[in-house]
């Protein structure tokens, strides 16, 4: 489950009612919705919230590095509210849900010293793709 709420407390973030909606709509587990999502789930909370002022929340977010934007083949960017805990994403290339997925092991244990070129690592991003459940299983025949 996501801390984002407790983590912009800590840090002072001026919660206004639109922006704790924002950050309430993007608190959870597996949350990793599209800014035109997050706006039709915080107007279900907050009727008269803006489209604007939702993409300002989420611009503010990721400049405090609170939300991760993911951004997969040309789909609208999805925001992350797991941006404290390390973690992949399982996305699927039928419908582009995303999950997070913990893997176990090193990811850097995959690239030798040698295919390195000289860098210094900082950081890993993988991204699994396939289809998920739904997509897998195709149309209905039933139909």
């Amino acid at each position: 489950m996501s801390d984002l709420l407790e983590r912009l407390r800590q840090r002072g973030w001026r919660l206004t009612s639109q922006r704790r909606v924002v950050a309430e709509v993007l608190d959870g587990d597996h949350v990793h919705l599209t800014a035109d999502e997050v706006h039709a789930r915080a107007a279900r909370l907050l009727p008269e919230i803006s489209r604007a002022t939702v993409y300002n929340a989420l611009g503010e977010l990721v400049s405090l590095g609170e939300v991760v934007e993911v951004s997969t083949d040309g789909r609208a960017k999805r925001y992350d509210p797991n941006a404290h805990r390390p973690h992949q994403h399982l996305i699927c290339s039928g419908c582009g849900i995303i999950r997070d997925v913990h893997p176990t092991g090193d990811p850097l244990a995959g690239l030798p010293d040698e295919g390195r070129f000289g860098f210094r690592v900082s950081g890993v991003e993988v991204t699994y793709r396939g289809l998920c459940p739904g997509c897998a299983q195709g149309p209905s025949s039933g139909s």
